[in-house]
């Protein structure tokens, strides 16, 4: 299997998410592929911001080696399911989705529907933010084993 996680700019939560799950899947030597990617190229070839890195190793979890890629229409065929962070890269995913398989792989992250909040410009979330995605990846690994 093979899943990528998807924010705006592939720097704070789908680096964080990303690590994390690939962590979790390792812990139950599940054989899954896991990466992330952003809707936005800013970031391309970049380390996660350094306040996901520290967050992420508060939490057990070495992101520090990701590094930041720019979502194409290319993965869409790369991956099982595609987890976007919002709705706005939701949105933007879906538009660059050519056939309805393409789209059907397409999902929010959260099992709610609700967006995860950006913590860039607010450091006082990114440890909400992360025990948030922390615990999705676990329910996640349960839902698709």
């Amino acid at each position: 299997m093979k899943i990528l996680m998807v924010c705006l700019g592939n720097i704070c939560r789908s680096p964080m998410a990303e690590g994390i799950m690939r962590h979790l899947v390792n812990e139950q030597h599940l054989d899954w592929e896991i990466a992330s990617a952003g809707t936005g190229n800013w970031h391309v070839g970049q380390a996660p911001d350094r306040r996901s890195i520290l967050i992420a190793k508060t939490f057990g979890y070495d992101i520090s080696d990701q590094r930041g890629r720019h979502f194409t229409t290319e993965l869409f065929d790369q991956f099982d399911h595609i987890l976007v962070m919002d709705k706005y890269n939701l949105r933007d995913v879906l538009n660059l989705a050519e056939t309805e398989g393409q789209r059907s792989k397409v999902k929010l992250f959260l099992a709610d529907e609700a967006d995860v909040t950006d913590p860039y410009k607010d450091s006082s979330l990114f440890e909400s933010v992360c025990a948030l995605i922390e615990k999705r990846c676990m329910e996640l690994i349960e839902e698709l084993k």
